[in-house]
C-alpha cells in the first residue's frame, strides 16, 4: 500500500516544528501530501528528496516564517486544519486558501475552538477558505469541539505546543490517535485520560525518523473487492492496524468476509499487518454512528460491499461525509443507484439493499476520489462496461491505484 496519508502530513509538520532534522520514509504520493510539503517551504522549511523519502530541516517551535502570498491547500482539509493550528501560535498573519471542494468544506469548527486559546482566526461569509489567521501570544485551556475530529484536535494539540500552560482536548468521541503517538515519536510527553489529552505549551520536538505505514484507507478498497470476487485470493502488505483505523476490516469481518491478520511490523509507532482476503458470500450489517468515526473514509467501499451483501444494511450517522471532498452520503446513493442497486439517505442514516446484481454505467465521481475509486471496484464487478468520469481525483490519495488493480486481473 502507499503510505499512510495521514501519517504522512504529521511527518512533515512535526518535522518542520522539530529541533534538527527529521527523516521521513514511504511518504503518501498523492496531491495532499504534497499540498502540505509546498505550504511548509513556503514557510520557509527546508525539505530535500524526492515524493516519498526526504529529510526535513526543523525549524523549531514559533520559528516558521512569514510569506505575503497565499498558502494554497489544494484540496487537503487535512493540511488547512492542522496548519491552522500551527500558525495560529506564530506572530504573524497568515492567508490560507484551497480549491473550489475545498473552499466549500466548514472551517468554523476548528477555528471556534483555536479562538478559545486566544487566536484570531478570519473566515469567508461561509465560514470557509479563504482564510486568515493572525497569529499571536496563546493561552493554554481546556477545550471541548464540538465535533469528533482528529484534524480538529490535531490543529489545537498544535497550537497547545505554542501556548502558554497546558491545553486540554476533550472529545466528543474517540477519533484516529496518529497525531498523539507522532508527538511521542517526536519527543513530546502527553496527559491521557479517557476522551481527553493534554499538551503542555513549548514541550520540545526532536527529530526523528519515521517509517510510514501502508494506509488502511486505500486498503479497504482491496479488501472489499478481493471479498466480493468469486475465486479471488489476495494479500495486501503492510497495512497500518491502529485500532482507530481497521473499523472496516471489523464490519467487513460482520459481514462475514474471509479475512485473516498476519502480524508484519511496527512503522512510526504504529503496527501494521499483512491482510489475506478471499472471496465468498456476505450478509448485511448494521454500522452504528458510533463506529463512523473509525471509518468515516471507507463508507463508499462497505457501502458497494453491503449492495452484494444479502439482507439490508443500515449505516447510522452520516452527517459528516455531507462536509467532504463532495457531499459523500448523496454521492454513495447516486453511485450505487447507478449500478442498479438500491440505496436511499435517511436523515443522517443511509440504507443498503443487498444482493444486487451490478451493471455497468457512467460514474460521476464529482472529483471526490473516494467515489471515483468505489466506481471503479463497481465496475470491476459489474456486467457491462463502466466509466468513471474524473477518475483522475484519484490523485488525491492514491495516483498508481487503476494500474496496480489493473496489473492484479491481468
Amino acid at each position: 500500500m502507499p503510505g499512510d496519508k495521514s501519517v504522512s502530513h504529521r511527518a512533515l509538520i512535526f518535522g518542520a516544528l522539530a529541533e534538527g532534522t527529521t527523516e521521513a520514509r514511504g511518504l503518501a504520493p498523492g496531491a495532499d501530501v504534497r499540498s502540505t510539503r509546498r505550504m511548509l517551504t513556503a514557510l520557509g522549511v527546508e525539505i530535500q528528496g524526492d515524493a516519498s523519502d526526504v529529510r526535513v530541516k526543523g525549524r523549531g517551535l514559533g520559528g516558521l516564517q512569514p510569506t505575503t502570498a497565499a498558502l494554497d491547500a489544494g484540496n487537503s482539509g487535512t493540511t488547512m486544519r492542522l496548519m491552522m493550528g500551527v500558525l495560529a501560535g506564530h506572530p504573524f498573519a497568515s492567508r490560507l486558501i484551497g480549491d473550489e471542494s475545498l473552499s466549500r468544506r466548514p472551517m468554523e469548527r476548528v477555528a471556534a475552538p483555536l479562538r478559545a486559546l486566544g487566536a484570531t482566526v478570519e473566515l469567508s461569509p461561509r465560514g470557509t477558505a479563504p482564510l486568515t489567521v493572525l497569529g499571536g501570544k496563546l493561552k493554554g485551556a481546556r477545550v471541548a469541539p464540538a465535533v469528533a475530529s482528529a484534524q480538529v484536535k490535531s490543529a489545537l494539540l498544535l497550537a497547545g505546543l505554542h501556548a502558554a500552560g497546558v491545553t486540554t482536548v476533550v472529545e466528543p468521541a474517540a477519533t484516529r490517535d496518529h497525531t498523539e503517538k507522532m508527538l511521542a515519536l517526536f519527543g513530546v510527553k502527553l496527559e491521557r485520560g479517557g476522551l481527553a489529552v493534554a499538551v503542555e505549551g513549548g514541550s520540545r520536538l526532536t527529530g526523528a525518523r519515521v517509517e510510514v505505514p501502508g494506509d488502511p484507507s486505500s486498503a479497504a478498497f482491496w479488501c472489499v473487492a478481493a471479498a466480493l470476487a468469486a475465486d479471488s485470493d489476495l494479500r495486501v502488505n503492510g497495512v497500518m492496524a491502529n485500532p482507530t483505523r481497521t473499523g472496516f476490516l471489523e464490519v467487513l469481518s460482520r459481514m462475514g468476509a474471509d479475512i485473516r491478520r498476519e502480524k508484519s511490523s511496527e512503522r512510526a509507532g504504529e503496527p501494521c499487518v499483512d491482510l489475506i482476503v478471499r472471496g465468498g458470500k456476505l450478509r448485511a450489517a448494521d454500522i452504528s454512528a458510533a463506529e463512523v468515526p473509525g471509518l468515516v473514509d471507507e463508507v463508499p467501499i462497505l457501502a458497494l460491499a453491503a449492495a452484494r451483501a444479502e439482507g439490508t444494511s443500515r449505516f447510522s450517522g452520516l452527517d459528516e461525509l455531507r462536509h467532504k471532498e463532495s457531499d459523500r452520503l448523496a454521492g454513495i446513493a447516486e453511485l450505487l443507484n447507478g449500478f442498479g442497486a438500491k440505496a436511499r439517505v435517511d436523515g443522517d442514516d443511509l440504507l443498503v439493499e443487498g444482493s444486487a446484481r451490478l451493471r455497468g454505467t457512467t460514474v460521476d465521481s464529482k472529483l471526490d476520489h473516494r467515489l471515483a475509486m468505489t466506481g471503479f471496484v463497481a465496475g470491476f464487478l459489474a456486467d457491462g462496461l463502466t466509466t468513471v468520469l474524473g477518475a483522475g481525483c484519484a490523485e488525491i490519495s492514491y495516483p498508481s491505484f487503476y494500474m496496480d488493480f489493473l496489473s492484479c486481473i491481468a
